[in-house]
């Protein structure tokens, strides 16, 4: 029997997301002059308000307030209307220096040594459902909502949007797990005051339709283009009105959209927040890590559906151990127990290596805090940060290096593929 499975995403406007965005912000200035910063950021945003809060080693000073700033109005809150706006709001920081007891766990003589930032546990997901390797249901979600963004910055042939906005994406799967249809699509946009309720929530509903859907869909393999259909079910703005939103209208926090940053509820998810965190956290880097290496077992041919878990002790440098669950879809004559044994043997999921493997002290945050940190793409750009003082740094970063297929090679030939 067929079942339906469903997730979402949330706009760069989101409370929760904007705060992750400054969060990262921070994270990338202090990267960028000083790589070998210890940062963890944590933000609060709510009606005229920002705080800032957490611990930091580092031997750069920074115009906090400033880059909070930069970031709002950046993301589009820039009118008093909105109730937050990133030239009037207030900013208040209280970040202090990091505690000596956690440092001396992490950093060591030798950098190889360093120790794991913090126990827990990551995983790291990928099915060949998508062409980047993604969930679908997350995927559509997240592209609703990027290019609903693009039409609030073009602001012509959808003119009244505002930045908070959400979405949710319900696919219909076969019984073994192959997607059919979609089969609801919820949308909810954040908007400017109209003269009457019954004209708003008519014209947002055509325009979501007819003008946003489209333009997702044209820009989609041809295989996911013929699982759209005249049967979906929409629902836009279903409570109405949406003009109090953003941090007006909810608070938002850092840490709070764990699973829209991952893979929408598949897999499985640790726990562990990413933004804020430098990489020395592997709440953030051996996610990273693990979606790595989900990717590339995938990409290889090794199964069609990964799930990679690694475990750490605090202070300790080896994991306490790799997992790995291919839910029946392995293509090779191995149990998961003996793949996770070849798996350790390619990828050294010590932290400084995998810091170094995916060039995890560059300051290439900022641009994960939003429409998730996985299945994005790999590309390289120009960053330019500035100090208080007025000394500037540019910089070309790579971004999104754990979405690199490149031990394809050393996985197939470790595998016989």
């Amino acid at each position: 029997m067929s079942y339906l499975f469903t997730s979402e995403s949330v706009s760069e406007g989101h409370p929760d997301k904007v705060a992750d965005q400054i969060s990262d912000a921070l994270i990338d200035n202090f990267l960028a002059f000083d790589a070998d910063s210890k940062v963890a950021c944590e933000t609060l945003v709510t009606t005229g308000q920002v705080v800032l809060a957490g611990e930091v080693k580092s031997k750069t000073y920074l115009d906090v307030q400033k880059i909070a700033r930069d970031t709002i109005n950046s993301i589009g809150y820039t009118k008093g209307e909105y109730m937050f706006d990133g030239n009037s709001c207030g900013v208040f920081s209280a970040i202090h220096e990091q505690s000596q007891d956690i440092n001396q766990g992490v950093d060591r003589a030798s950098k190889e040594e360093q120790g794991a930032g913090d126990q827990g546990m990551m995983f790291g997901y990928a099915t060949n459902e998508t062409e980047n390797y993604m969930p679908l249901a997350l995927d559509l979600s997240h592209r609703i909502l990027i290019e609903l963004a693009a039409l609030r910055r073009e602001n012509k042939d959808i003119t009244y949007l505002r930045p908070d906005s959400k979405s949710q994406v319900t696919i219909e799967y076969s019984d073994d797990n192959v997607p059919q249809r979609i089969d609801a699509i919820v949308v909810s946009t954040q908007h400017d005051n109209f003269a009457d309720d019954a004209t708003m929530l008519a014209k947002i509903r055509t325009d979501i339709v007819e003008i946003l859907i489209p333009r997702v869909v044209a820009k989609l393999p041809e295989s996911i283009q013929k699982l759209f259909n005249n049967t979906i079910t929409y629902h836009i703005n279903p409570t109405g009105k949406f003009v109090i939103g953003g941090p007006h209208g909810d608070t938002g926090l850092t840490g709070r959209k764990i699973i829209v940053d991952t893979y929408g509820g598949k897999g499985a998810h640790g726990g562990g927040a990413f933004s804020g965190k430098d990489p020395s956290k592997v709440d953030r880097s051996a996610a990273y890590a693990t979606r790595h290496i989900a990717k590339n077992l995938v990409a290889a041919g090794v199964a069609s559906e990964v799930l990679v878990q690694v475990s750490y002790a605090i202070g300790v440098v080896e994991p306490m151990g790799i997992f790995i669950d291919t839910y029946g879809t392995s293509k090779v004559d191995l149990s998961d127990g003996e793949i996770a044994k070849k798996v350790s043997e390619i990828f050294d999921m010590r932290p400084y290596a995998i810091e170094t493997r995916l060039k995890l002290r560059s300051p290439m945050y900022s641009e994960t805090a939003a429409y998730g940190h996985m299945g994005r793409s790999n590309t390289t750009v120009t960053k330019t940060f500035t100090q208080p003082n007025g000394d500037s740094k540019t910089l070309d970063v790579e971004l999104f290096t754990w979405e690199k297929l490149d031990y394809l090679d050393k996985v197939k030939n470790v595998f016989n593929l």
